[in-house]
């Protein structure tokens, strides 16, 4: 079973990031604005769009607010994955920011180059996200407001 796994800091709380993390129908809106294009939640289970126009099937399989971690699985869409499971979580760490943690565990092997592929721009869309709205340390020049 191929495992992706990506860790970056981010420049605001852990609170400010499990408040955008556990809104799990408005990942457009909140988490990855431009990655994902749109969100539609349906029970537990919200429908994807990627900026690509590919569009998958998540099923929630645990949304826990004391460690801050959303978990879920493909179930539908344009990927087709034999098994698919994925958390995202985050942790305290120093100076109040936050360390994001997103894990996905995926088969066949021959889908780990793709997912990398996806959690990498993924990524990189989150932490702008976040830290954008984030609340800017005192004393930190890379988190004050720009004029």
């Amino acid at each position: 079973m191929a495992s992706v796994h990506k860790e970056f800091i981010v420049d605001a709380t852990p609170e400010e990031v499990w408040n955008a993390l556990s809104d799990f129908g408005a990942v457009h809106e909140r988490l990855a604005p431009g990655f994902v294009t749109d969100t539609q939640l349906h029970a537990d289970t919200r429908a994807v769009t990627f900026a690509d126009g590919s569009i998958v099937y998540e099923r929630l399989v645990d949304l826990d607010p004391v460690s801050r971690r959303v978990a879920y699985t493909i179930v539908g869409g344009n990927l087709h994955p034999s098994h698919h499971h994925a958390s995202m979580q985050a942790l305290p760490e120093k100076d109040g920011r936050t360390l994001f943690v997103w894990h996905t565990d995926v088969l066949p092997d021959t889908l780990a180059e793709p997912i990398t592929e996806f959690v990498e721009h993924g990524s990189a869309v989150v932490a702008r996200t976040l830290k954008a709205s984030g609340t800017p340390r005192s004393g930190d020049p890379e988190s004050a407001p720009e004029v």
